[in-house]
C-alpha cells in the first residue's frame, strides 16, 4: 500500500482534541480546517515559561538514491516514545514544493509512521511558503522602487544582493535581467531567484524568537552596497514593519498528529545542503515546553543538517540535544561501500563493510560535541538478517548502540527497541563541547567544520571569496557562524565521492553574508540555490479526481 493511500484511510482526531492532549489551552489554538492549526505566539512567551524536557535529535548518514528515510524514523520514535507512555511531541520541518514536485518527496514520514494530513502538509499546508515568498518578493520590489524613485540611500544597482524567490525548482530564473521595457518600467540590472526555502527570510523565520526578534532581525538585513561599497540594511530603507506584518500568521508553529495521533509542530523548511536545515526556534522551543520528551529532526545527512543545528540553531535556543539519533540503512551504506544501485537487493557483507566508513565518520562528527549517539538501523524489505547483525556488529565495535527499527511496516512498535536506548541515553552525563567561538576567525571556523565534521585536510578561497574575507573582518562580520553550503551526497564538495573520503579539499568559491539570519553562507564546489526539475518529475504522477481525491503523491 502506498504512502498515501494508509494516510486517506487513517482516523484523525479533531485538531482541538489533539491540542488538548499535548496540553494546550484551546484559546491558543487557531484552527485551519479540522485537522490543522497554528499555536499562538504567546504560549511560549518568555525564555523559559515552563521547563524544557529532554531533546532529541535525529539526523542520519551521507544520503543516497536508495533512500534512508530520516523523518520516518523520527516519526516512529515519537510514536514509540508515546506508547510507553511517555509524554512526547514531534517538530518537523514544513514540506517545499520543490522536492514534492520534483524528485526527492515530501517530508511527512513514509508507510504507518507519517504525519497527517499529508496532502495537506505536503503542499499549500497554512501558507508559510507563500507568505515567506510574498515577503521576499515585496522587499526585492521596494528595493527595485527606491533605485526608480530617485535612490536616495545611493544603492549601486550592479551590487543588489537580495534575490527574488519561489517555492519551486525553475532552474530558468537562476539568473535573470529585470527592468526591460523601458524607461517606466524600472532600471535594467541582474538579477536571479533562489528557491524560498533557501532564503535568509526562511532563515530568520526560523530563528526568530517571537514577533519583536523577527522584526529586528529583518531590519538588520543586507540588501546591498552603495556605489562607495558601503552596505544598504532593510531598515535603512524602512519596510521591516511591513514585512513583519506579511509573516506575523506564518511565524506561529503549524500543529498536526502523527498516524497514533502523537501531536506534532512543523514549521518552517530550510534546505541543509544551502540553509541550516531546522525547523523552527520556536516550534522546537513550545515542543520542549509542553513535553517531556521533543523529537526533531535535522535536514540531509549530520554533517550538514545536525552541525548546524549544533552551530547556529542550540545557541539561540539555549538547549542542546540530549541523545543523537544517527539513522542509516544497509542499503544506504552498501552504496557508500560502491554497490551499484540496482543490486543493492542482493546481500553483499563486503560492500556493507567498505560502506561503513561513512556512517562511522558521521558517529565521530557527532561525538566530537560529547552528546551520546544511538544508531537507528532503517529496516528495508530486502535487508538479510545476516547484513542487520553485521551492521549492529559494527557499530558495537565503535562503542555506540544500534537498534534496527521497522517503523514504516509497523509504526510505534517498530521502534521499541530504540526507543528504550534513547530513554537510557537520556540520562547519560553530557557536557556539550562547542565546534569553535564566536570570536574564533572565519576561516578558523571553516577549517573546524572541513577538519573535525567533513574529515577534510585543506580549504581554498577564491579570489572573490578572499576579498570578502578582508571586507567581512572589518566590519566585524567574521564573528558571526558559518553556513556550509555543499552537497549533501559527500563529504566533500564533490557529490562523486561517496563513503568516508580522505585528503580533500574543501573549495569556497563566494561568502553571502544572511546579517538578519545572523550567519554567513559559504557556498562550496557547484552547489545551487535553485535546483531543476528532473527529466521525470513527480509532477507527472500527481492528480486529483472529480470528488477531490488526490493520488500520486508518494
Amino acid at each position: 500500500m502506498k504512502d498515501i493511500e494508509i494516510a486517506q484511510k487513517a482516523k484523525l482526531l479533531p485538531i482541538d482534541q489533539v491540542a488538548q492532549k499535548a496540553g494546550i489551552p484551546l484559546e491558543q489554538v487557531e484552527p485551519y480546517g479540522h485537522f490543522k492549526a497554528k499555536i499562538d505566539l504567546s504560549l511560549s512567551a518568555g525564555d523559559h515559561a515552563r521547563p524544557y524536557g529532554k531533546l532529541i535529535l535525529v539526523t542520519a548518514v551521507s544520503p543516497t538514491p536508495a533512500g534512508e528515510g530520516k523523518s520516518t524514523v523520527t516519526i516512529g520514535l515519537g510514536d514509540a516514545l508515546t506508547a510507553v507512555n511517555k509524554k512526547t511531541m514531534i517538530a518537523l520541518r514544513e514540506p517545499s514544493m520543490g522536492p514534492v514536485m520534483g524528485a526527492k518527496g515530501g517530508a511527512t514520514g513514509g508507510g504507518y509512521a507519517q504525519v497527517l494530513p499529508m496532502e495537506d502538509i505536503n503542499l499549500h499546508f497554512t501558507g508559510d511558503m507563500h507568505a515567506l515568498t510574498s515577503a521576499n518578493n515585496t522587499l526585492a520590489a521596494l528595493i527595485d522602487n527606491h533605485i526608480y524613485q530617485g535612490n536616495a540611500l545611493n544603492l549601486d544597482p550592479r551590487r543588489v544582493v537580495w534575490k527574488r524567490v519561489l517555492d519551486i525548482n525553475d532552474r530558468a530564473l537562476r539568473h535573470i535581467v529585470v527592468g526591460l521595457g523601458g524607461k517606466t518600467s524600472g532600471v535594467v540590472r541582474e538579477d536571479g531567484f533562489d528557491i524560498t526555502v533557501a532564503s535568509e527570510l526562511m532563515a530568520v523565520l526560523c530563528l526568530a524568537k517571537n514577533l519583536a526578534d523577527l522584526k529586528k532581525r529583518l531590519s538588520k538585513i543586507l540588501v546591498g552596497y552603495t556605489y562607495t561599497g558601503q552596505p544598504v540594511r532593510v531598515g535603512q530603507l524602512k519596510v521591516e514593519g511591513a514585512l513583519t506584518v506579511i509573516l506575523k500568521d506564518a511565524l506561529k508553529p503549524n500543529l498536526v498528529q502523527t498516524l497514533e495521533n502523537t501531536p506534532t509542530l512543523i514549521h518552517g523548511g530550510p534546505f541543509a545542503n544551502i540553509a541550516h536545515g531546522c525547523n523552527s526556534v520556536l516550534a522546537t522551543k513550545t515542543a520542549l515546553q509542553l513535553s517531556d520528551y521533543t523529537v526533531t529532526e535535522a535536514g540531509f545527512g549530520s554533517d550538514l543538517g545536525a552541525e548546524k543545528f549544533l552551530d547556529i540553531k542550540s545557541p539561540v535556543l539555549k538547549k542542546n540535544p540530549d541523545t543523537i539519533v544517527l539513522v542509516a540503512t544497509v542499503r544506504a551504506l552498501k552504496m557508500n561501500g560502491g554497490l551499484a544501485k540496482d543490486h543493492l537487493d542482493h546481500e553483499d557483507i563486503t560492500a556493507l563493510t567498505q560502506g561503513f566508513s561513512n556512517l562511522k565518520r558521521h558517529i565521530q562528527a557527532m561525538r566530537r560535541y560529547n552528546i551520546p549517539v544511538v544508531v537507528a538501523i532503517n529496516r528495508f524489505v530486502a535487508d538479510t538478517p545476516q547484513e542487520l547483525q553485521c551492521l549492529k556488529d559494527l557499530c558495537q565495535a565503535e562503542g555506540v548502540a544500534a537498534e534496527v527499527t521497522d517503523v514504516w511496516a509497523r509504526g510505534s512498535q517498530g521502534a521499541q527497541a530504540l526507543a528504550q536506548r534513547v530513554l537510557e541515553s537520556c540520562q547519560q552525563n553530557r557536557d556539550f563541547v562547542t565546534l569553535y567561538t564566536p570570536q574564533m576567525s572565519l576561516t578558523d571556523k571553516i577549517s573546524a567544520v572541513v577538519s573535525e565534521i567533513y574529515g577534510g585536510s585543506q580549504v581554498s578561497y577564491s579570489n572573490k571569496a578572499q576579498k570578502q574575507l578582508v571586507e567581512f573582518q572589518e566590519r566585524g562580520w567574521d564573528k558571526l557562524p558559518v553556513c556550509m553550503a555543499k552537497t549533501q551526497y559527500s563529504f566533500s564538495d564533490d557529490p562523486k565521492l561517496l563513503g568516508a573520503p580522505v585528503d580533500f579539499t574543501i573549495h569556497i568559491r563566494e561568502f553571502v553574508p544572511k546579517l538578519g539570519a545572523g550567519f554567513i553562507v559559504a557556498l562550496t564546489g557547484n552547489v545551487l540555490t535553485m535546483p531543476g526539475l528532473p527529466a521525470l518529475p513527480a509532477a507527472d504522477q500527481i492528480d486529483i479526481d472529480e470528488n477531490g481525491q488526490i493520488t500520486g503523491l508518494f
